[in-house]
């Protein structure tokens, strides 16, 4: 039997004197996974609200989002489009790339798209 992993994990990582939130995505995103992941999205970034947050978000296990999954990113996209400074993302797709410009669309912040995942964390520490 083939185990099918997917889900979105959320986390704050150390690199030297800073912080990032960090998203990691993994297999094909659903509705159900944006169901659970979005509450604990809301209360991370509930206790940062005073400062421009740092992002890494790493989409090399990604394989894709169900239709109303990517829906469920885009609106969380637009709910907090204002909250970011840098958003670093890190793929091994060129989809990924695309998806990241897209992204940049409608995020105050700057977005880039890094295929290391080192040169995507020295680029939030600058």
């Amino acid at each position: 039997m083939s185990l099918h992993r997917h889900g979105l994990s959320i986390g704050i990582e150390s690199v030297g004197d800073d912080f990032f939130l960090t998203f990691k995505a993994t297999g094909t995103l659903t509705h159900a996974d944006y169901e659970r992941i979005v509450p604990m999205i809301d209360s991370a970034l509930a206790g940062m609200s005073d400062a421009k947050i740092k992002a890494y978000i790493d989409l090399s296990e990604l394989e894709g989002w169900e239709a109303r999954a990517a829906w469920n990113d885009f609106k969380l996209g637009l709910k907090y489009r204002g909250e970011f400074e840098k958003i670093a993302v890190f793929g091994s797709h060129k989809w990924q790339e695309y998806a990241a410009k897209v992204a940049s669309w409608f995020v105050s912040g700057e977005v880039e798209y890094f295929p290391s995942a080192d040169a995507a964390l020295q680029w939030l520490q600058q």
